[in-house]
């Protein structure tokens, strides 16, 4: 089995547990950070392949396609972790769009690809996800919503990159007197 096959496979199997515990929802933002060269076994930002990238940005539009999630391509440390989201995305939204063209060595393999294979790209500073997906420990944390809740699926690894996944929930407000869950002692006045 080709390496590329195996990273295909791998991200199949870990979008569709993730899908199973996450539930997302059509129109929910869903952000990637990916290392291609982690997946291949090298360092963070050393060589990095737009083959990977292609395989990977493939299954995650596929990934769209079926659940209808918008999705934002985080870029590497170069671009200060600037995402490349679609167009309609940014503006439905509200995020300030930034000039900037990715590349791979100012950008990353994964971001550039996207923006250059979506229909409408752009790159955007600040988001808030409600979940998203970590490939070799690019850290997609700051690009979350309050509260990040970790989801633990069967595939540990895309390639060889330790692979990480988070969904996101409302924050719980209030002190000792709040109420979580609606219960009939909670909802009439007595």
């Amino acid at each position: 089995m080709t390496e590329i096959v195996k990273v295909r496979e791998q991200l199949q199997m870990s979008l569709s547990d993730f899908q199973e515990q996450a539930s997302l929802q059509s129109g929910q933002i869903f952000v990637v950070g990916c290392s291609t060269s982690e997946v291949l076994g090298e360092r963070i930002g050393t060589s990095g392949t737009m083959e990977v990238a292609e395989a990977i940005f493939s299954e995650l539009k596929q990934f769209q396609e079926q659940t209808g999630i918008e999705l934002a391509f985080q870029c590497c440390e170069h671009l200060n972790r600037a995402l490349v989201v679609e167009r309609e995305v940014a503006i439905k939204y509200q995020f300030e769009i930034v000039t900037v063209t990715p590349v791979r060595s100012a950008g990353g393999a994964l971001a550039t690809y996207a923006y250059h294979n979506l229909k409408d790209p752009v790159v955007v500073e600040f988001i808030k996800a409600d979940a998203g997906m970590d490939i070799g420990d690019t850290f997609i944390g700051m690009h979350l919503k309050h509260v990040a809740v970790p989801v633990r699926t069967s595939v540990k690894a895309i390639g060889s990159a330790h692979v990480t996944m988070a969904k996101t929930r409302g924050k719980l407000i209030g002190g000792a007197r709040a109420v979580y869950a609606a219960v009939e002692e909670t909802t009439t006045c007595r």
